[in-house]
């Protein structure tokens, strides 16, 4: 699935991380009109559930229920998602050929080293993909660069963090109320995941529990801006408003 370009690329490593942490915002903005895509940096070959083929399949359902314009999936290795210039070459290029105004990253933080690696990862690709002479000077030329210097260069306008599986307080949360059914379907296309099975038992919730713990995350962080269900994120400037009598969400 590809698109000439995009509005908002939400990186993450694993397929179903983003299903799980900013779904329903892809869907939203889909919905409007805008372009979204998705780039998943491994395969998941190594997951305790099912296989990267049963996976590359459940992602591609996944991402017709999220409207997506865009999806693909790197070859970084699946527990080894390493901060290595060959793999910000890999993410670079991929910026610069779908120039999203917007990245969505995961946290800097996290339990599994993957997830706060990617959030490190992408942040430098995204630094390298707007160099002008990336790939064209001897010392970027090597590990997979030379076609790089083809594309034009781009840098996303702006880069926020899907933080809900991180105990930390959002700078904003979207409103996914009218969305959120959607997001979890999109999850449960993940069959060989989330499917109740003797594999991984012990790690997973049972399939009965995931629609409740989903709607519990989404309406606590729905409760902090007065809708029904949310998905939270963190932005690492300031914000900018232009007119105080604009701002949402009632103080008292």
């Amino acid at each position: 699935m590809s698109a000439p370009g995009l509005d908002v690329l939400a990186l993450a490593a694993h397929r179903d991380d983003v299903e799980q942490t900013c779904g329903g915002t892809l869907l939203k903005m889909a919905e409007r009109g805008l372009h979204t895509g998705i780039l998943d940096l491994t395969k998941g070959e190594m997951g305790t559930r099912g296989t990267a083929e049963d996976r590359t399949r459940e992602s591609q359902d996944a991402a017709r229920l999220l409207r997506v314009s865009f999806r693909h999936a790197l070859d970084i290795p699946d527990g080894r998602v390493e901060n290595t210039w060959e793999n910000r070459i890999k993410i670079a290029q991929v910026i610069r050929e779908q120039h999203p105004r917007v990245l969505i990253l995961p946290y800097w933080q996290g339990r599994h080293p993957d997830h706060y690696t990617a959030s490190v990862l992408g942040y430098e690709a995204a630094f390298l993909a707007g160099l002008k002479k990336l790939g064209s000077t001897p010392g970027s030329r090597d590990a997979g660069a030379e076609g790089i210097s083809q594309l034009a260069p781009h840098r996303p306008f702006k880069i926020i963090y899907a933080s809900l599986y991180y105990d930390v307080r959002p700078s904003f949360v979207v409103d996914i109320t009218d969305q959120f059914e959607m997001r979890f379907q999109a999850l449960m296309a993940y069959r060989s995941q989330y499917a109740d099975q003797n594999a991984g038992s012990g790690l997973f919730p049972a399939e009965q529990e995931i629609r409740s713990r989903l709607e519990s995350m989404a309406s606590f962080y729905g409760l902090l801006a007065g809708v029904r269900y949310a998905e939270p994120f963190v932005q690492k400037e300031v914000g900018l408003v232009d007119d105080v009598t604009a701002i949402s969400v009632q103080s008292i």
